[in-house]
């Protein structure tokens, strides 16, 4: 796992190239294998693999989306804010986990951050996700997290560069 997260990177380049559909499985599994508060998975997700809907995916955003136009695959996070007082965090650990398991089969990703974002100057993204993918309004968008093998080699962050400082032992 270590060497996983030594290498990764987020990566917002991709060949076009699609993801083979055991692999595509594995990264469902790994989803729906998440842990969440209480066991309550109040998540859920929307595969995108579509060029036409991951290009108007892509717009979701002022900046910072556009490289989801030529991903292999767009993964829409969604949580029930009824089903779970933490469902931000558990989707949150759902994410992180499958940019993880993405990379342990030579797969690059990356977060886009879709919550307490804009569209537009009068819609959210999260609003326009919804729209655009039939959404119900119960469901909150934390974000759409880009998965495709990458066209970019990015090198990991060497040790030394690590920030050290943010760890702290017994106190402050």
């Amino acid at each position: 796992m270590i060497e996983l997260l030594r290498k990764r990177r987020s990566i917002r380049v991709y060949e076009d190239r699609k993801i083979e559909p055991e692999k595509i499985e594995i990264l469902k599994e790994a989803l729906l294998r998440s842990p969440s508060s209480r066991n309550r998975n109040p998540w859920e997700f929307i595969f995108v693999d579509k060029k036409e809907l991951l290009k108007e995916l892509s717009k979701s955003k002022e900046h910072g989306s556009e490289f989801l136009e030529d991903a292999a695959l767009g993964i829409i996070v969604c949580g029930d804010e009824k089903q779970s007082d933490v469902w931000i965090e558990d989707c949150s650990i759902a994410s992180i986990l499958v940019q993880t398991v993405a990379q342990s089969m030579d797969m690059g990703s990356c977060w886009i951050q879709i919550r307490n974002r804009m569209h537009n100057k009068n819609t959210s993204s999260e609003a326009y996700i919804q729209d655009l993918f039939n959404i119900p309004k119960n469901m909150k968008v934390e974000s759409v997290i880009s998965i495709g093998y990458p066209a970019e080699k990015k090198a990991g962050v060497p040790k030394e560069k690590l920030q050290l400082n943010k760890i702290k032992m017994n106190c402050w």
